[in-house]
C-alpha cells in the first residue's frame, strides 16, 4: 500500500516519539531524533498542518476516575442507506458513554467502545438509549474482562516504507 504522505526518516522518527510521549518538549524531541529544535518545531508544525499529527490529549485511568466498566457494542441496523449509516454515526456522538465508534463491515454496522461507571449504568445505556434507538436492529455486547494491550494507533512496522 503506498504512502499517502511524503515522510523522511526523522519525520518517522518524530511521529513515533511523539505518539509514544507527547508532551516532552521540542528540545527533548530535537535530541532524540538528532536534530536541532528550530528544524524539528518546524516538522512538528508541518505534520500537523498536513493532519498526520491529528491532536494531543492526556491518557486518563478511567477506574481511577470510578469507571470500571469498558464494553464494545456491535450494532446492526435495519437499513444501511447512506443517510442511514450517516444518522446513526451522528447519534453516537450524542451518546457520552461511547468513546469511540467505528463503522464496520460483516454482520454489524458498527462497533462501539463504551465506558460506564458500572455494569448498571451500561445497561441503562444499552436498553434506554441504543437499542430503542430508530434503525437499530441488534446490539450485542462484550464486556471487558481486563485491558491486555495499549499501544498507540500506528505500529510503525506497519506503515513505514
Amino acid at each position: 500500500m503506498p504512502l499517502k504522505a511524503d515522510l523522511d526518516a526523522i519525520d518517522w522518527k518524530i511521529l513515533r516519539e511523539l505518539q509514544h510521549d507527547g508532551r516532552m518538549t521540542n528540545v527533548e524531541l530535537s535530541g532524540r531524533v538528532g536534530i536541532s529544535a528550530p528544524p524539528c518545531l518546524r516538522r512538528i508544525r508541518r505534520l500537523e498542518e498536513t493532519g498526520i499529527i491529528r491532536g494531543y490529549r492526556a491518557l486518563l485511568n478511567a477506574p481511577a476516575l470510578g469507571l470500571d466498566v469498558v464494553a464494545f457494542c456491535l450494532i446492526g441496523l435495519h437499513h444501511q442507506a447512506d443517510a442511514e449509516l450517516k444518522t446513526f454515526a451522528e447519534r453516537t456522538r450524542g451518546w457520552p458513554i461511547v468513546r469511540d465508534a467505528w463503522m464496520v463491515s460483516g454482520e454489524s454496522d458498527f462497533l462501539l467502545h463504551c465506558v460506564a461507571s458500572d455494569l448498571g449504568a451500561f445497561q441503562t445505556f444499552v436498553i434506554e438509549e441504543l437499542a430503542s434507538a430508530p434503525n437499530v436492529d441488534t446490539v450485542r455486547t462484550a464486556l471487558t474482562i481486563r485491558r491486555v494491550k495499549d499501544e498507540g494507533l500506528v505500529a510503525f512496522s506497519e506503515v513505514r516504507p
